[in-house]
């Protein structure tokens, strides 16, 4: 049986954030039931541009159904609550004050489901000086001190690639909703988990801070190198692309000595200049030339495997495509093909966690509104008839043409 089997989520979450806590919770086989406006649904649907659902929503989306229900619409409200006693959680990452001024605030929705577990995900939280500042991932970064951290050390602070903050704080939703349900077994009562994402960043800032011992002030930005360990870095490999690069973190004698004999200067163990971790951060530039001159005979693929397998820790440097076409990550199932109803067949992550016992099928983010009267149905009882007419008027939604692109 899937992990989560018979949690049902009400998701209010958009864009990034909130979505990853969903999927998660999709992923692990709970029923999620996305809640999205009639019309134009979670705008992260359209942030590409066109009529068709961008790659940015379906990659956040898997294993969701979509209510296209009007929550303005005092008819829609009722609908939305009386799905709550029916929920275990409901989920929401608006602005600050949105869910309160829609009636649907935590201390409403506790009274109609007092076991309901109420995840919300705020960029500074929903309380404190800047708890009403708005907030996007980039901005959450800033604020929780990555960037700071992020580039070369004569150069300006760098946003950092990966959105730590959006899909980190949805990573950290889950695991406190996982939190409640456990705890709600004990004491048959939910609770409000809530989610900063500027908190989120700082609590991934938790090893750069852990050097404040070793110098005062602001931690300094270290580029792709590391104090302490000279040999460690990026390094430029053929034919000389943008992403043409191997990185190895030397941090033993022995890892030292591995890579030594894997680039074939196995005499350099003997040099005064590098037998001490202290003589070889003297002399990080002989170093640098020396183990450069044999990664650019090489490509990153080579190198990668050269050093790896003679026992130094090395990678080469992953480029989007190449991420979708690593063969190591087909083989554990990490890439699969989700076949879109009107995209077609993509390529996509498949979820991280592995669970041994709990196996959930992949399937494509849902078209807006697609499970309108299937949900209504199941849950209120409301015939198609009934639905049709609140369609009409603008309180539901239904789906688009389910055609699959020409």
């Amino acid at each position: 049986m899937p992990a989560l089997d018979g949690i049902k989520v009400l998701d209010l979450t958009q864009y990034e954030a909130g979505t990853s806590c969903t999927q998660y919770l999709a992923w692990f086989g709970a029923e999620v039931v996305k809640v999205e406006p009639p019309g134009r649904g979670d705008p992260g649907r359209s942030v590409a541009g066109g009529d068709i659902d961008s790659l940015y929503f379906l990659s956040f989306n898997h294993n969701k159904e979509s209510l296209a229900l009007n929550l303005g619409d005092p008819r829609g409200k009722a609908l939305f609550l009386a799905l709550v006693p029916r929920f275990d959680v409901v989920t929401e990452n608006f602005t600050l004050g949105t869910m309160e001024k829609l009636g649907l605030g935590y201390d409403v929705l506790r009274e109609i489901n007092p076991r309901l577990i109420y995840g919300t995900i705020k960029g500074f939280g929903l309380s404190g000086p800047r708890a009403h500042y708005k907030c996007f991932d980039w901005v959450a970064q800033a604020a929780g001190g990555s960037f700071s951290v992020t580039g070369e050390p004569d150069g300006p602070p760098v946003k950092p690639g990966a959105t730590v903050a959006d899909t980190g704080s949805g990573m950290h939703m889950a695991m406190g909703i996982l939190a409640a349900i456990i705890q709600r077994q004990a004491t048959g009562r939910g609770q409000r988990v809530e989610i900063s994402m500027q908190e989120t960043v700082a609590n991934y800032m938790r090893m750069p801070m852990s050097l404040r011992e070793h110098w005062p002030g602001p931690v300094a930005r270290r580029g792709s190198g590391a104090s302490g360990m000279p040999a460690t870095g990026l390094y430029p490999c053929a034919p000389g692309g943008p992403n043409d690069y191997v990185y190895m973190h030397i941090v033993t004698q022995r890892m030292w000595d591995a890579l030594t004999i894997a680039i074939d200067r196995p005499e350099m163990q003997a040099d005064d200049r590098f037998t001490t971790i202290e003589s070889r951060a003297a002399n990080r530039d002989a170093i640098t030339e020396a183990v450069s001159a044999w990664t650019r005979q090489r490509t990153k693929w080579e190198a990668m495997e050269q050093l790896s397998e003679a026992g130094v820790p090395a990678s080469a440097v992953f480029d989007t495509e190449d991420v979708l076409h690593d063969p190591h990550l087909h083989a554990r199932g990490m890439i699969q093909a989700v076949e879109h109803p009107v995209r077609g067949p993509w390529d996509t992550l498949a979820p991280p966690v592995h669970l041994s016992e709990s196996e959930v099928a992949m399937r494509p983010a849902p078209l807006l509104g697609q499970h309108t009267a299937a949900i209504l149905a199941r849950e209120l009882g409301m015939d198609a008839a009934a639905a049709r007419a609140l369609a009409a008027e603008g309180v539901l939604g239904v789906a688009q043409d389910l055609a699959p692109a020409g």
